[in-house]
């Protein structure tokens, strides 16, 4: 059994940075809480996201037994970025950041500031297992926490909020596509064959239109009658996960009190078919709200990991 896994680890700073948690004290109760919940996932490899110093990463690892191997992006302007931890070796690495050239720059703030490649990078790595290869994408799209001009959270009139959830919603749709764009070249129409997993913190539900980009062509959905009937599309498409995460349990985080699925796993032909479970686990993680730094000091982050096993 192969257990591969996503977790937003919120933050992982080092006390002292920037976005990282008051004390030295705070910081290890962060650490052992989430090196609890990896030690109890005991994946073969995981994607994070939101690693802030890459000392904290190997911080984290360290409280981990056997050996890890980790592999990070560059960082976003916070300095927050993606990355893996795994049992096995990494190899075939890459980044990828710029928007396909046949998109146009997305608008992002009102004084007409675009951009043209990722909030953050993402990271693509080969593993082989058991004698099994697969290729991995890790991702962190932008976020639909709204800042504003200045770094406020809160919106000056709700014109401004429905502009810069405009922004941030096209600068997501680009990012989707970017992602879409990379696995359809790994794919190479021949998704039966070869076993490539997208994993990361795609920041909307699994029927937002940036979520079901990713899908490729569409049919073949699982719980359709379509899903088990070979068709041409089967070679490029995606297939999201989240339909078999028991209903209990199909959510990732807490957004003012209602619980949402916003990390995702999404594999091809060549695994759907062998999936044995996906979940998330229960991390006890509270409800966010649209000030994330009040969140500052807590020992858990505010994602639930997800999981698969095949």
């Amino acid at each position: 059994m192969v257990t591969l896994g996503t977790w937003n680890l919120e933050n992982l700073f080092r006390p002292g940075s920037d976005g990282g948690p008051d004390s030295a004290q705070e910081y290890q109760a962060k650490l052992d809480s989430l090196a609890a919940t990896i030690t109890e996932i005991a994946p073969d490899v995981l994607a994070v996201q939101e690693v802030g110093d890459p000392e904290a990463l190997a911080d984290l690892v360290g409280k981990l037994e056997g050996r890890w191997h980790t592999e990070l992006a560059e960082p976003d302007g916070r300095g927050i970025r993606v990355g893996f931890c795994s049992r096995h070796p990494l190899n075939d690495l890459a980044q990828v950041t710029e928007f396909p050239e046949q998109l146009q720059p997305v608008q992002t703030t009102d004084d007409g500031e675009t951009v043209r490649q990722m909030s953050r990078p993402v990271l693509r790595a080969g593993v082989e297992i058991g004698g099994q290869h697969l290729t991995l994408l890790t991702c962190h799209l932008k976020s639909k926490l709204l800042t504003y001009p200045g770094g406020r959270f809160n919106p000056r009139d709700e014109d401004e909020r429905a502009r810069y959830a405009v922004y941030a919603l096209n600068r997501r749709a680009a990012e989707s596509a970017t992602v879409r764009g990379h696995a359809t070249q790994l794919l190479e129409g021949r998704g039966q064959e070869r076993a490539v997993v997208v994993l990361g913190d795609l920041n909307d539900t699994p029927d937002a239109a940036t979520t079901t980009l990713l899908h490729g062509p569409p049919g073949s959905e699982i719980g359709t009658p379509g899903f088990d009937r070979p068709d041409q599309g089967d070679g490029a498409r995606l297939w999201n996960l989240a339909a078999l995460i028991p209903a209990d349990k199909r959510h990732s985080r807490t957004y003012n009190g209602r619980p949402e699925l916003i990390d995702h796993i999404l594999v091809s032909h060549q695994l759907v078919g062998r999936i044995a479970e996906a979940t998330t686990i229960d991390t006890a993680a509270t409800s966010v709200t649209d000030q994330p730094r009040q969140r500052r000091n807590e020992p858990a982050s505010d994602h639930r990991p997800v999981i698969t096993r095949f």
